[in-house]
């Protein structure tokens, strides 16, 4: 994107340059009529050369234009888009955040185990990010291809896939550049599932359980009871000398 628009202003500057010499050509026609055995029969056809090619310079010029207007429209609109993506990915890591508060959000979930519904929506933000680098053009379709085989080598990736094809095909098939995205994902797809089973993603194990606070022992209760009653006297003991002092 950014190459394409450095070539417009590219073209925007060499049309402005061309159209300044043509600006400056009545001087220099002027200090040629000044000179002596001035052949203006030459002279006349030279202006009407100028004039075919001013007229050509003038729809480059508005070629130029044009062009410039449209490569500002597509970053205009670019840059809308990754704002609403850039959105739909801070809801999406909330949603990681907390799974149990947040996912009801979104609807019912086939996916009944907690792990790998995360892995589903870590999932979505990788292809999202795949999506976004190759839209813009950072991630090449080498780089792509490379990224998706090492996600569709292990379970989480191939079930993903499965479940998600449907809604990224109708998101992103409205354009050339998703079209092929879509195709590449595709056959990605299709090149990990026919080289064998997926690696099966390992459960995390559980966190160590806490227990419960049970009832103070006899002997906690009696040090509570001994440094209370300790720190009640030394209290009394300083506000009775302030009493005294002030007497």
């Amino acid at each position: 994107m950014a190459h394409r628009a450095a070539r417009g202003l590219a073209w925007v500057a060499a049309t402005a340059a061309v159209l300044a010499a043509l600006l400056l050509s009545p001087f220099v026609l002027e200090g040629v009529s000044d000179a002596r055995d001035t052949d203006w029969n030459r002279l006349s056809q030279v202006g009407a050369a100028y004039g075919f090619t001013s007229a050509v310079v003038s729809a480059l010029a508005l070629a130029g234009v044009a062009a410039s207007l449209i490569t500002q429209n597509r970053q205009a609109r670019a840059e809308q888009i990754h704002g609403i993506r850039g959105y739909y990915l801070e809801l999406a890591r909330l949603e990681l955040d907390d799974m149990e508060l947040y996912q009801p959000v979104w609807g019912d979930t086939d996916i009944a185990d907690a792990h790998q519904r995360k892995r589903h929506v870590y999932a979505d933000l990788m292809m999202n990010y795949a999506w976004m680098g190759y839209e813009v053009g950072t991630i090449p379709e080498p780089l792509l291809r490379d990224m998706l085989a090492g996600m569709f080598t292990g379970e989480a990736g191939r079930h993903y896939w499965e479940r998600a094809h449907a809604s990224w095909a109708a998101s992103a098939s409205g354009s050339r550049v998703g079209r092929r995205f879509l195709v590449v994902v595709g056959e990605e797809h299709a090149r990990a599932v026919a080289s064998g089973p997926p690696v099966r993603s390992p459960t995390p194990p559980d966190p160590p359980a806490v227990p419960p606070a049970g009832p103070p022992s006899a002997w906690q209760a009696t040090i509570g009871t001994l440094v209370g009653l300790g720190t009640g006297l030394a209290l009394g003991s300083i506000l009775r000398g302030r009493s005294r002092s002030r007497r």
